[in-house]
């Protein structure tokens, strides 16, 4: 059995005192791993960080078993990231959150999504849009196209945080305190306010927990908080800052 395609390396880990097992999302195929033999070598550290996109080509006497990645550089990221802690925290959440995805179950949208994030400057707007993707490619995506109450499809500012469904102004009122809010350039084009921006990512990690991170029994990405943060605060004038 044998594939080459493009990949973005998600992560590695160690394997035996010379190798990696190396983890990437590959165009086409979705998350898949493989054994790099002589992974740990320095000639090939520099290739084998998260967040390169490589060349990958798989070899396994059978589809199921492991098998061997052979790896070229195609685009180095690793060592910009690193420059910059903002990106680098921003490719760490982006990693992490594509390792919940089942393994080789194609998601290139997604990984469209991943290598726009990591080649341009850091956004929240486009970060909240690619978490919400991602719950919606695990099968938990939000219905934010009407209001579960009354079925009106404008003015929609709120979320039920049970169900996933939107709510519209009028009807929210009753319940403001028990619904999450739902900022408005998640469903239509519009510039995205720091309060906008923690609205988006309140929502979003509500539902990463309910049906990903407390469902699996893992820890919240440790980056996510400092780099909301930090997305915020980039946008707040000097003079609004505390």
């Amino acid at each position: 059995m044998e594939w080459t395609g493009e990949a973005l390396l998600i992560g590695v880990r160690r394997h035996g005192e010379t190798s990696l097992i190396a983890e990437a999302m590959v165009a086409g195929r979705g998350r898949s791993l493989g054994l790099v033999r002589g992974g740990r070598s320095p000639k090939l550290a520099a290739t084998l960080q998260p967040g390169n996109t490589v060349q990958l080509t798989w070899r396994a006497r059978l589809e199921d078993h492991l098998g061997i990645f052979t790896v070229e550089m195609l685009q180095a990221r690793a060592a910009a990231l690193i420059a910059d802690r903002k990106r680098l925290y921003l490719a760490q959440l982006v990693c992490e959150h594509l390792r919940l995805l089942p393994e080789r179950d194609p998601h290139d949208r997604l990984l469209g999504m991943a290598l726009s994030l990591l080649d341009h400057d850091p956004d929240g707007a486009t970060l909240a849009r690619f978490e919400l993707t991602l719950l919606d490619e695990l099968g938990f995506g939000l219905d934010l196209s009407s209001c579960a109450s009354t079925g009106v499809t404008e003015d929609l500012t709120h979320v039920s945080p049970r169900s996933g469904r939107a709510v519209s102004r009028a009807a929210a009122q009753p319940y403001l305190d028990r619904l999450l809010a739902l900022p408005s350039f998640l469903t239509a084009r519009g510039n995205a306010s720091p309060d906008d921006l923690r609205a988006a990512f309140r929502l979003t990690g509500h539902f990463l927990d309910m049906h990903l991170w407390s469902a699996r029994g893992i820890e919240h990405p440790p980056t996510r908080e400092p780099l909301i943060d930090m997305l915020t605060e980039d946008e707040t004038p000097p003079s609004e800052r505390r």
